[in-house]
């Protein structure tokens, strides 16, 4: 008997822990500058929230739009390890006036316990500057949420708003999954329902979220991609998600 409670619990544990909702990350070291400055871009994939650290292989994609022009990173990804998990970080300067959205388009993650593959394309906004131009405005990637709040320079409990699109069509009644980075583990939450917090978009794509706390907080966008990803021979759906990452400030 104990050892099937034994076993029991294990898979319990597992299951628990597979259900938690996957997040990509693009956070930047800060997210407004207003004197030269060196950037630190950090790239994970992760539970924030519980800060369950799960393998990010090399982006295939990952740079920076600065004022609508495309910039590649991906040659300046310098992989970190966490455990056995990897993860990616680079270094970017500001040197002049700009919006900077810094975004990775990621390798597929196999997820066994939902039989599908796992891909995040997620971006992250610094102003630079003050510049404050074009915040509101998409930057062409197949799966986006398009700031409809401006996404910096927010403080805690003000709420933010964005359209998710998919290949540049608005998309309605998606899942937005909602969470803190609970840097340190600091915090706990009553149950794990208030771990992942969800919303829904509107007829026209557009949600709204209050953010209760300052950190960084990150909205995912669930959706089904039209392009499957194979296997050991086998073909699986993709899991494709629109994220954006915003920090919430508290006053001085």
């Amino acid at each position: 008997m104990k050892s099937f409670f034994l076993k029991s619990c294990v898979a319990f544990s597992f299951s628990a822990s597979s259900l938690l909702a996957h997040f990509g990350v693009v956070i930047p070291s800060t997210n407004v500058v207003e004197e030269q400055a060196k950037l630190q871009i950090t790239y994970k994939f992760t539970h924030p929230f519980e800060q369950m650290m799960m393998n990010m292989a090399k982006p295939n994609e990952a740079g920076v739009f600065i004022n609508g022009k495309k910039t590649d990173l991906l040659p300046s990804l310098k992989e970190q390890k966490d455990g056995q998990n990897s993860y990616w970080q680079s270094e970017f300067e500001i040197k002049e006036p700009g919006l900077y959205v810094f975004y990775a388009d990621p390798q597929g993650y196999f997820e066994p316990s939902e039989e599908k593959f796992i891909r995040h394309i997620t971006k992250s906004v610094v102003n630079a500057y003050g510049y404050g131009d074009g915040w509101g405005e998409p930057v062409g990637l197949k799966a986006e949420i398009v700031p409809l709040t401006r996404p910096y320079a927010l403080y805690a409990g003000m709420s933010f708003s964005g359209r998710v699109f998919y290949k540049g069509k608005p998309v309605k009644n998606a899942v937005v999954e909602v969470e803190f980075m609970n840097e340190g583990k600091k915090l706990s939450t009553p149950s794990e329902d208030h771990i992942t917090l969800e919303v829904r978009t509107n007829e026209l794509g557009e949600f709204s979220f209050t953010m209760p706390r300052a950190g960084w907080w990150g909205f995912s966008a669930i959706l089904d991609d039209d392009e499957k990803m194979s296997r050991e021979g086998k073909e699986y759906p993709v899991e494709l998600g629109a994220v954006i990452w915003v920090k919430a400030d508290e006053f001085k």
